[in-house]
């Protein structure tokens, strides 16, 4: 067993995660890989339970390379986060830790920047600034940090910024005028405040910490559309972010810039009406760009994604492999900028590919999995990366760039059996079009010991069920004797742009149908219980769900979380209406929403929604649920529905002891309206 902490109170008398939900929320969670400058060795983030059990907290470990036990980094309280590697393979970290004395204290906050020392040693204040820090990026070759901070609009005094922020705070004012749009994203208001890009000079050797001298805002205020999302050159000289524009009608577009750190100046690198640019990757020389360019999407067309290659000397741009029917994303350059590896999701996986720059030819160099965090080593002959999948729920790979043989590295935790089997699965739709998907069986599942099934539905709904879940992780359902069925119908990616197109637009069409085809396959083997068939989904996930329970009573019980359930309330009411309204026509919310279906939902549903979700707010569950109050007809005492509604989760749920309600709750209703049993209520709830 390596060095993994577990609170006191959970290490007690703990069974199997997949049967103890205390076991289950206590498991450490891979959350991003880096590189040291050297190569010697991996910087892991690793999510860990706090000792209340109510948050999960990031820490930050060391990987060996040769098989060694890693070694836990970092033990802060509150966790740490941003972090980067220095040049001499020191880690700077961002952490609220208690803090030295050091003149005044920090007004609002005691987030700072740590530095942990390649030579060893405690960790040590490098910066320290009111209001913390947002990002971190650390200069490969040089001695110099680019961090991103925020500051209200038309304000560049840092000292006048934290006085408006704590007289705000002490008159409890919330209030914020808006002059445009957005005004809210995911589960947080968007005030005045913008995105700054600061310079932290590093302090020369003797000189342990940096002082508000060495700290310089690089650029007066440019609005509030910069953002965080970007990459720094490896010589430190310029940094390349997104910057949303503004357009009429509400409406937006992602570009990307270059800020130069030396001066503060801004260009524009890539802007086109119709377009957008985004997820920047720098070559090790600084002299190429790879980005994602995007084609919007209109009413009858779906998206489209491309490579795009920006030549940083001539200014001259071109799209790479741009007949390859996938939509790959950059993650790292060979050292020599000739081979560009990307990532994108493929028949139910998302592999590393290596796109030839000059040839455009693609090769793939992983097989089963999801692959995230990817890192070269200095030579160009090995990759890491973070692999995950159905049947992996994190692991830590080396990947040979000639030959894609994988080695894996010891990581922090012990691996858990899982109980059962993973199975891929496929049928034909009645158009011809093949619909490929995931089938988790629990262990012992056979003809004469059938199981019951739970069709999974996937949001986005440009998604595939391709990577590990921990917040839908089917094996917490499998352990309970059930089948889980993880279809990609129509809309899902890594079929095709054609496999995009045939749901476009028609929500209620080809994906309904690819997902009731799918279900009719499965429910035909010998080793399923066709007469206890459940279904369940979150977001697009959730619309499906509803839109399923107005259409057919197959289904022995239906869960729906975070759900759209009238398009027509939905479209301006989100965070983002603008990229709704591309495809959320009059008459397309008109023919596809689920909400006009409500007299006919037989099914017993239980609804599930935050207050916190701005993605799809909750007037959409509160709605959904007074249909179904307001359609029984019977003694309100024997409706079959619920609603399991949490106050401060956003679109998803985020907590561990909220994780433990949702589980219960959800695995308590299936077994009610399968089995015919007693529903029992969390005793948490």
């Amino acid at each position: 067993m390596t060095d993994i902490t577990v609170p006191d109170e959970v290490d007690e008398a703990l069974g199997s995660p997949w049967e103890d939900l205390r076991a289950y929320i206590a498991l450490p969670r891979l959350a991003s890989l880096d590189l040291a400058p050297d190569g010697s060795w991996l910087l892991a983030g690793v999510q860990q339970l706090d000792a209340d059990q109510t948050a999960w907290k990031t820490a930050l470990w060391r990987i060996d390379l040769e098989g060694g036990a890693p070694r836990r980094l970092t033990r802060g309280v509150e966790g740490e986060s941003a972090n980067a590697f220095l040049r001499d393979g020191s880690v700077v970290f961002s952490a609220k830790r208690p803090l030295p004395p050091a003149g005044e204290a920090p007004k609002e906050s005691e987030q700072a920047l740590w530095c942990l020392p390649a030579v060893g040693g405690e960790a040590y204040v490098l910066a320290r600034r009111d209001g913390g820090w947002d990002q971190v990026w650390a200069a490969r070759e040089a001695d110099r940090l680019v961090c991103a901070v925020g500051l209200r609009g038309g304000i560049d005094d840092p000292e006048q910024d934290a006085k408006l922020r704590a007289e705000r705070t002490k008159k409890k004012v919330r209030a914020i005028l808006h002059e445009g749009y957005p005004v809210r994203y995911w589960d947080h208001d968007l005030d005045s405040q913008t995105t700054r890009f600061v310079r932290v000079d590093l302090p020369a050797e003797g000189e342990p910490s940096v002082s508000s001298d060495d700290i310089r805002y690089l650029h007066d205020d440019l609005g509030r559309g910069l953002t965080s999302h970007g990459v720094l050159s490896d010589d430190g000289t310029f940094l390349v972010v997104g910057e949303n524009v503004a357009e009429p009608h509400g409406s937006s577009r992602e570009t990307l810039v270059r800020i130069d750190v030396e001066s503060g100046g801004r260009t524009v690198l890539l802007d086109a009406a119709g377009q957008e640019f985004g997820s920047p990757v720098l070559s090790t020389d600084g002299g190429w760009l790879a980005c994602v360019r995007s084609e919007n999407s209109t009413t009858e067309q779906a998206p489209r994604e491309f490579l795009h290659l920006l030549d940083l000397g001539t200014g001259q741009g071109r799209d790479l492999a741009a007949d390859w029917d996938r939509w790959p994303h950059p993650v790292a350059w060979s050292p020599s900028a000739d081979v560009l590896y990307c990532v994108a999701d493929e028949d139910g996986e998302s592999p590393i590919f290596a796109v030839d720059v000059a040839s455009g030819q693609v090769r793939r160099l992983t097989g089963h999995g999801a692959f995230s965090s990817v890192r070269v080593s200095r030579d160009g002959g090995t990759l890491f990366a973070i692999r995950s999948a159905y049947d992996d729920q994190g692991s830590v790979v080396r990947i040979d760039v000639a030959s894609g043989e994988l080695t894996e590295l010891r990581v922090p935790g012990e691996r858990t059996a899982l109980p059962g089997t993973l199975e891929r699965v496929e049928t034909t739709a009645a158009d011809g079009t093949r619909v490929a998907g995931w089938l988790c069986l629990p262990a012992g599942t056979s003809a004469q010991n059938p199981s019951r099934l739970a069709l999974w539905i996937h949001g986005g709904p440009l998604g595939s069920w391709n990577a590990w879940s921990w917040r839908w992780c089917p094996w917490l359902l499998v352990s309970q004797g059930w089948a889980v069925l993880l279809p990609d119908p129509a809309l899902s990616t890594g079929y095709g742009q054609q496999m995009v197109q045939r749901g476009w637009g028609r929500w209620g069409a080809e994906p309904y149908t690819d997902l009731m085809t799918m279900t009719d396959s499965i429910e035909s083997r010998d080793d399923i219980d066709a007469s206890r068939t459940v279904a369940m989904g979150g977001s697009f996930g959730g619309y499906m769900a509803n839109w399923v329970a107005g259409h057919t009573d197959r289904f022995a019980a239906i869960v729906t979380h975070a759900s759209l359930w009238n398009l027509t309330s939905f479209g301006p009411t989100t965070d983002a209406s603008w990229y709704w309204a591309r495809e959320l026509s009059p008459q397309m919310a008109a023919e596809n929403s689920p909400h006009q279906f409500a007299h006919q939902i037989t099914t017993p549903m239980l609804v599930i929604h935050g207050d916190r979700d701005y993605r799809v707010p909750i007037g959409e569950g509160l709605g959904l649920w007074w249909e179904l109050n307001s359609h029984w007809s019977g003694d309100p005492a024997d409706m079959p529905h619920k609603f399991l509604y949490f106050p401060d989760e956003n679109h998803w749920v985020l907590t561990p002891q909220h994780a433990m309600v949702w589980y219960e709750t959800v695995r308590a209703f299936l077994e009610t309206h399968a089995e015919g049993l007693a529903f029992i209520r969390s005793s948490l709830l």
